[in-house]
């Protein structure tokens, strides 16, 4: 299972119960089907559970929490959590509709001779597609069961459909991974993250889910070369000698070879992080499709900045190093950024224009020339895209953002951001999400967006908040630091307080350093740069703090 962290908003397993969920996971049963491999989850790859079947005699509660703890064993469609269920409901009980896994334990109470409500605490859930939603705060449900008497026996005659798990039979059982979409320049493979049984469907489950299409959130910022109405005609991918062949149905025979080309390596980056899977063929309905030489870079995945940091020292403006040297930024671009006087600033993928933010508003530099795109006061650090945009967002407004082009023309973007006075607002390194950080009348809250662009690809819109886990204290400012994970940062009196979330996945707290921190940003390899008081830099890779050596006035974000 591959690192990852955590985030966003809370739900629980009876509205997952009652919510209609899209872009299921499960194999398609619709449209042309050949002959297949049957999907079979007894073969696992995490922990094989083997929980305990009904005790002949068992009262209610402990039928209750019988059930309730098979639902570890998914071995033949979780049979032996069925064998709690009366015969009319058992084969209506539907297991994969979602997960929640619990914070605590949770408590029996009686309502009725034949009912029973069972209370938990949900730190996350997972639906029917495999995504994932951690519970920004601890939430509570109360599920309902209803009994009934069967050759003497109590059974369960009404649930909730889905599974409770704790968070340790959660990450034995459950695994990440990363579906793989393009953004529309078809520059960048952007991924999707999501939760699947450790199981030898997986490759499958996988295979389908990216077929049905991105989550929700993400429409309209990414894209697929799948064609709609695309389904695996096989109900199931082989493996055979570490080579996953997918077989697809008549819709995607339509597409171009260059389609093709890009379906094959939406697969290969969503199936790498299968162990058995070390390379992708597709069919179509069983023909060979024989991909052309291509022509073309591919697509990049998760992008990264210079190892160096990106600062401001002496009004020298480049990149440090622990002798106290600063590498200028050429073409005359650092002496123009210093003489600016930043607060913040943000260098360009190219490294030739830089995004400027001071107590004057945002200036843009390229090479020597300067031109201020904005003179508002209260302005949060200006963020720079691939695309020729710097957005720009002021502290007390969360409505809006205006996304400025290279030669200051303004593009108001609406976002659907609960009120709150904006900390930080970033674009992520390939150009499809945004990160925005509030302080609220309950502390920092911290939301991704997809970014939503017209033709030719002028931003238009931020697509609805999700939320993600958040720094306590006072907020200092939240970053990009690879293609899935952010990480945030609040003051306490403690200390700085530094959360690191995957968008999708899980989160973590950092161990706490010492000082008051500034700023932070993302810098190479996935680390997590922070600036203190004093002006030291620190870096954290494994999760410990290190000092750099290097010191700075500002520290700047690199795309």
């Amino acid at each position: 299972m591959r690192s990852r962290f955590r985030t966003a908003v809370a739900t629980t397993l009876a509205a997952l119960a009652l919510v209609a969920l899209t872009a299921c996971a499960a194999i398609p049963t619709g449209g042309a089907v050949r002959s297949g491999q049957s999907i079979k989850d007894e073969s696992i790859s995490g922990v094989d559970y083997r929980p305990d079947r009904p005790v002949p005699g068992a009262d209610q509660t402990a039928v209750l929490r019988g059930f309730v703890a098979a639902g570890t064993g998914a071995q033949d469609d979780y049979a032996i959590a069925r064998e709690f269920l009366a015969k009319g409901f058992a084969d209506d009980w539907n297991p994969r509709r979602g997960v929640t896994v619990t914070q605590g334990s949770a408590t029996v109470d009686r309502v009725a001779d034949r009912e029973l409500t069972y209370t938990l605490t949900a730190s996350a859930t997972v639906g029917a597609d495999g995504e994932y939603t951690q519970a920004v705060r601890p939430t509570t449900s109360t599920l309902t069961f209803q009994f009934v008497r069967e050759d003497g026996q109590w059974r369960i005659a009404s649930a909730p459909d889905g599974i409770i798990l704790t968070p340790v039979s959660f990450e034995s059982v459950f695994e990440q991974h990363a579906l793989y979409f393009f953004d529309p320049s078809y520059d960048y493979l952007v991924p999707d993250e999501r939760w699947f049984l450790a199981r030898s469907s997986t490759s499958t489950r996988i295979a389908s889910a990216l077929i049905a299409g991105p989550a929700d959130w993400l429409k309209g910022a990414v894209v697929s070369a799948f064609p709609e109405g695309t389904q695996l005609s096989l109900n199931a991918v082989s493996i055979e000698n570490g080579r996953a062949v997918v077989d697809l149905s008549s819709d995607a025979l339509r597409s171009s070879n260059d389609d093709k080309l890009r379906m094959r390596e939406q697969l290969t980056r969503s199936l790498a992080s299968v162990a058995s899977v070390s390379s992708v063929s597709i069919t179509f309905e069983g023909a060979t499709f024989t991909p052309p030489e291509q022509t073309g870079a591919s697509a990049q995945v998760n992008p990264d900045v210079d190892p160096r940091p990106l600062v401001d020292r002496d009004d020298q403006v480049g990149y440090g190093s622990a002798n106290g040297k600063v590498a200028s930024l050429g073409g005359g671009a650092g002496a123009a950024v210093a003489a600016l006087d930043p607060t913040s600033f943000s260098l360009s993928a190219s490294g030739s224009v830089v995004a400027v933010g001071n107590d004057s508003g945002v200036v843009v530099v390229r090479g020597k020339q300067a031109v201020r795109i904005d003179a508002t006061d209260d302005l949060v650090p200006p963020s720079i895209d691939d695309l020729g945009f710097v957005w720009v967002g002021g502290a007390g407004d969360t409505g809006s953002v205006t996304a400025y082009g290279l030669g200051g023309d303004p593009h108001e973007v609406a976002t659907k951001l609960p009120r709150g006075g904006l900390v930080s607002f970033q674009v992520s390194r390939d150009s499809t999400r945004a990160l925005a950080l509030i302080e609220t009348s309950d502390g920092p809250a911290l939301y991704v967006m997809a970014i939503l662009r017209d033709g030719d690809r002028t931003p238009t819109a931020l697509g609805s908040p999700v939320r993600v886990q958040a720094a306590t204290g006072t907020a200092v400012g939240a970053a990009w630091v690879n293609d899935s994970d952010v990480v945030s940062v609040g003051q306490t009196d403690d200390g700085p307080d530094v959360v690191r979330s995957t968008v999708g996945g899980q989160s973590a707290v950092l161990p706490e350093p010492d000082g008051v921190a500034r700023s932070v940003t993302g810098g190479s390899g996935g680390s997590i740069l922070l600036r203190m008081a004093d002006g030291s830099v620190l870096q954290s890779t494994g999760g410990r703090w290190d000092t750099t050596g290097i010191e700075a006035d500002v520290l700047g974000t690199q795309r």
